[in-house]
C-alpha cells in the first residue's frame, strides 16, 4: 500500500514562511518523482512543483518561482515545500504527490496522492 502523508499546513500572515512536508512508504519513495499540486476553493487543482528522485532537478510553476522550494531527502522518505513572501492568493489545500513521468504538471499523470493539508494565509 503507497502511502503519503502531508502535515505542515496552518494559518500564516502574508509575507510569513511555511514548510510543508510529505512523509512516504518507503517501498515507493525513492524509485519516484516527487510533485506538490494546490487546490484553492472553487478552483481547479493546479500543479506547484516537482523534484527528481536523486533531487538533483526541480521544477516549477511560474506562479511560484522565486518563493517556493522544494526538496527531498530520501534517508527519511520525505520531500519538503519550503513557501517563503507567502501571498493570500496561495491559500489553498496542498497536496504531494508520487510520478514516473519527468517535467509533467498534469494531475493525471500523478498515480499517487496524499490527503492534503490546509495553507491559509491572512492579508
Amino acid at each position: 500500500q503507497v502511502q503519503l502523508v502531508e502535515s505542515g499546513g496552518g494559518l500564516v500572515q502574508a509575507g510569513g514562511s511555511l514548510r510543508l512536508s510529505c512523509a512516504a512508504s518507503k517501498r515507493m519513495f525513492s524509485n519516484y518523482i516527487m510533485g506538490w499540486f494546490r487546490q484553492a476553493p472553487g478552483k481547479e487543482r493546479e500543479f506547484v512543483a516537482a523534484i527528481t528522485w536523486s533531487g538533483s532537478s526541480t521544477y516549477y510553476a511560474d506562479s511560484v518561482k522565486g518563493r517556493l522550494t522544494i526538496s527531498r531527502d530520501n534517508a527519511k522518505n520525505t520531500v519538503y515545500l519550503q513557501m517563503n513572501s507567502l501571498k493570500p492568493e496561495d491559500t489553498a489545500v496542498y497536496y504531494c504527490a508520487a510520478t514516473t513521468s519527468w517535467r509533467t504538471s498534469a494531475s493525471r499523470d500523478y498515480g499517487h496522492w496524499g490527503q492534503g493539508t490546509q495553507v491559509t494565509v491572512s492579508s
